[in-house]
């Protein structure tokens, strides 16, 4: 699972890279959100290359990734935030998209996670330093630093999730302009991945039982929807988006009517040196080329 969603989100990356013409600041939001899942999905694999031996003797470059890897998870709720907040802000409050600050998402996304993880590798420094860091015990409390504001980000998005359908269904439901199209598909896509994202995450906080069943279950479902989260996102913001979709077909198109012409004028530059083989009628085909 993690290895299929970082295959999708690598070709999601290069994608909304390489298509400039599609470069606004709602797709702008969809590749650092992409970026947040290929970093984190990179940093859990890492995470899961650690001896047990060294995971028991907490060494300081293993507490390290647990830190980066943590960071990447808050970043990723976090940027999750600023697709409910772009979407709120232009729906629901009516402001225009214009006016809005590139800058302002860069630092909910990227730097409003750092002081909360280094006050979370504080704590876990001073009263749980074991374990690299990684998981916690019954009792131990020091994880709600950095999961607490994740679980307040999920819920305020979910606020806003409820606005902005509120408002669909009724001021827009009759409008058919192409802005307002764009909107209901980011809504729906909105939709689909925040509660998936939030019930994989909100699953860590359940006690699945001491019945062999119900654990299985559990970590069967968990496992699924935490790997293949990245696939997921890949799917809905880049591969089923219609702004993507169609600068890559006319990029396809460009490239093939590039290659063709570059095929014909080759064939055209190929006249044979040998002046008896050369013919009249030869001669002005390629000069008409």
């Amino acid at each position: 699972g993690h290895c299929i969603s970082i295959g999708a989100l690598i070709v999601a990356f290069v994608l909304f890279l390489c298509l400039r013409s599609i470069r606004c600041l709602r797709n702008i939001i969809h590749w650092n959100l992409i970026t947040t899942f290929i970093l984190r999905n990179v940093m859990w694999f890492l995470l899961q290359m650690i001896d047990h031996n060294i995971h028991e003797s907490n060494e300081p470059w293993c507490r390290c990734i647990t830190t980066v890897y943590n960071y990447f998870v808050v970043t990723n709720f976090f940027w999750m935030f600023v697709e409910g907040c772009y979407l709120h802000t232009a729906i629901v409050m009516t402001y225009s998209t214009d006016k809005l600050r590139k800058w302002v998402f860069l630092f909910i996304g990227w730097c409003i996670p750092c002081p909360i993880i280094i006050a979370w590798a504080i704590g876990k420094l001073y009263y749980e330093n074991e374990q690299c860091w990684f998981g916690k015990e019954p009792g131990k409390y020091i994880d709600y630093i950095y999961q607490g504001p994740v679980i307040l980000v999920l819920l305020i998005n979910f606020v806003f999730l409820f606005n902005i359908v509120r408002i669909l269904m009724t001021k827009l439901r009759a409008s058919t302009t192409s802005e307002t199209i764009q909107y209901r598909k980011a809504v729906k896509a909105t939709l689909v991945l925040l509660p998936l994202l939030g019930i994989t995450y909100m699953l860590f906080f359940v006690n699945p039982g001491e019945d062999d069943i119900s654990q299985i279950v559990f970590i069967y479902f968990n496992s699924f929807l935490q790997s293949f989260q990245g696939f997921f996102v890949s799917v809905f913001y880049c591969f089923l988006n219609g702004e993507v979709r169609s600068a890559a077909r006319k990029r396809w198109h460009r490239w093939q009517d590039h290659h063709a012409l570059r095929v014909r004028v080759a064939r055209a530059m190929s006249i044979p040196t040998s002046p008896t083989r050369i013919s009249f009628h030869s001669i002005k085909q390629t000069a008409a080329v």
